[in-house]
């Protein structure tokens, strides 16, 4: 399934053809969750993967076998493309690990009567931004974006694929009606990996020795993450994922965005930010080189 030029529009919102149709993504929307499914949740380029590889080590106890011999959208499918459902059915894993970027609008039905436990993943806006921004370039299911000032147009005016970053985090992280959330941030799975680990294992119910939590810690940093072909990306055929512009995982870093934006945008960022965010409780506080959530 190649349909690398094909653009999906369900929703109001765009999808890139080449993994989604218009029945995968219906399928996505009346899903039916079990009790013990466990989603991880995100906007794209906000940690997700290293999200699939910590709950992966976590229910392996730190053992990373699986996570070293099964590729990741094997082990944690996105709900929302169109393998999803072959995948699960070959499958007798339980619990389910599951992957989405859809909205939370897209799923409110779905999931709102399930017990099932969602983690959501969040990163300081301007990181997914420009990291967005380089995975355009060698992902060739991605329309060309043109330039920087551009893609940060589109951005901020929620218009690429995947739809608005503002409306993905105010509608997982302000509902109620999902009882079962857990919020974690790239930056602290970067700045306190075992606390991240541990607070994950804690909500899944799958407490960890130090030695486990040690051993989770060491197979999913980035420099692991990087080298292991199951989440690299490197299994993708290059007319799909172009490595010669570009690597998957690329820096792993807090605060990039200050070598791309100007000042001039960076105002302007911040300023669309204060506008968008204002009736959201979270509070974002944007350091110099890091971003925490209060």
């Amino acid at each position: 399934m190649a349909r690398l030029d094909v653009t999906e529009m369900f929703q109001d919102i765009s999808f890139p053809g080449h993994l989604h149709t218009q029945d995968s993504l219906q399928q996505a929307v009346e899903f039916n969750f079990q009790d013990t499914d466990i989603l991880i949740a995100s906007y794209p380029k906000s940690g997700t993967t290293w999200m699939q590889e910590i709950v992966t080590l976590v229910y392996s106890r730190g053992d990373p076998h699986l996570s070293q011999t099964v590729p990741n959208w094997t082990r944690a499918p996105w709900l929302e493309q169109y393998y999803c459902t072959a995948v699960l059915e070959a499958s007798s894993a339980v619990p389910r690990l599951l992957t989405t970027h859809l909205p939370y609008r897209l799923l409110r039905t779905a999931i709102q009567d399930s017990k099932a436990k969602v983690i959501y993943v969040s990163r300081n806006p301007k990181d997914v931004m420009v990291s967005f921004y380089h995975f355009h370039k060698m992902a060739n299911f991605l329309p060309d974006i043109g330039s920087f000032p551009e893609f940060l147009d589109r951005f901020l005016e929620g218009k690429l694929h995947f739809g608005s970053w503002f409306e993905h985090i105010i509608g997982w992280t302000q509902t109620a009606a999902v009882s079962n959330l857990l919020h974690v941030t790239y930056e602290e799975m970067l700045l306190d990996p075992q606390g991240a680990i541990k607070k994950i294992s804690l909500f899944l119910q799958c407490p960890l020795a130090e030695d486990e939590i040690n051993n989770c810690v060491k197979h999913c940093s980035f420099s692991s993450m990087k080298d292991n072909k199951m989440i690299n990306y490197t299994l993708v055929p290059q007319e799909i994922m172009d490595h010669s512009k570009g690597s998957f995982m690329r820096k792993g870093e807090i605060g990039d965005w200050k070598n791309m934006f100007t000042e001039e945008q960076r105002r302007r960022f911040d300023s669309v930010f204060s506008s968008k965010m204002q009736q959201c409780s979270l509070q974002f506080v944007i350091q110099a080189d890091k971003v925490t959530i209060q």
